[in-house]
């Protein structure tokens, strides 16, 4: 029964599967996820707890760059299996009193799930026993406009998140989809994109005797330019 116990809380969706779908109480009401949010890229993201350090920092740094992910057409969701009014004094004892990094006065704008039961959680694998039976470890979604997981990412409970990075992957997933490209490691945008691997020996061919507009290592092996103002003003979004 232990067993069985544990694989039931670590089971989760993979990428390119459909989002799990689910209604759920948060502090900007309810939500049906990821329905309401077609046309729109999402990270999902939950956290350990409410009035805990790791998470309060996590928090203001999302509140201090939504804009930021909204310019990019990516709307943020949180969890945890707090109930709704602890949510919610947690979410105003960050506006009034705490300042950190230069950040204070920031209000939480993104909805905050409640699931004191765990559903959500174990529909997307956040419940690790090995790390907690009672709280989710620091899961990030990537989900797409089409509500197709593209990206997950764990933390255990005593790291905190990279969101730098975070924003990273959303603008290089839509860069790889709107160019029909890949992003090499540490791509940032303006940085060279690897074109896809040639599909034929002639094609191939070509590549090596540079007769197209790219840099080639070897035949499998090719990247090319793509202006970083180019990439911004085909994925950036601004706001209405």
């Amino acid at each position: 029964m232990e067993t069985q116990n544990l694989t039931e809380g670590v089971s989760m969706p993979r990428i390119g599967d459909k989002a799990p779908v689910f209604k759920a109480v948060t502090t900007q009401g309810e939500i049906n996820f990821p329905l309401q949010y077609q046309g729109s890229w999402i990270i999902l993201f939950s956290h350990p707890a409410d009035f805990t350090p790791v998470c309060t920092s996590e928090f203001m740094t999302f509140a201090s760059m939504e804009d930021q992910f909204v310019k990019a057409n990516c709307k943020l969701v949180g969890l945890s299996v707090d109930g709704l009014y602890s949510h919610i004094a947690w979410l105003r004892t960050i506006k009034e009193k705490i300042e950190y990094r230069g950040m204070k006065n920031l209000e939480i704008k993104f909805p905050l799930i409640e699931d004191i039961t765990m559903e959500v959680a174990k529909k997307y694998g956040m419940i690790q026993p090995g790390e907690s039976s009672t709280k989710a470890v620091r899961a990030v979604f990537v989900i797409d406009p089409k509500g197709i997981i593209r990206t997950i990412i764990y933390y255990p409970l005593s790291l905190g998140r990279n969101f730098d990075e975070l924003y990273r992957v959303i603008v290089a997933l839509q860069t790889a989809d709107a160019f029909s490209v890949a992003t090499p490691a540490d791509w940032r945008p303006g940085d060279d994109v690897i074109v896809p691997p040639a599909g034929s020996c002639g094609a191939a061919k070509e590549r090596m005797e540079g007769k197209q507009e790219m840099t080639c290592y070897d035949w499998f092996f090719c990247t090319k330019k793509i202006d970083k103002e180019k990439v911004l003003s085909t994925i950036l979004k601004k706001q209405e």
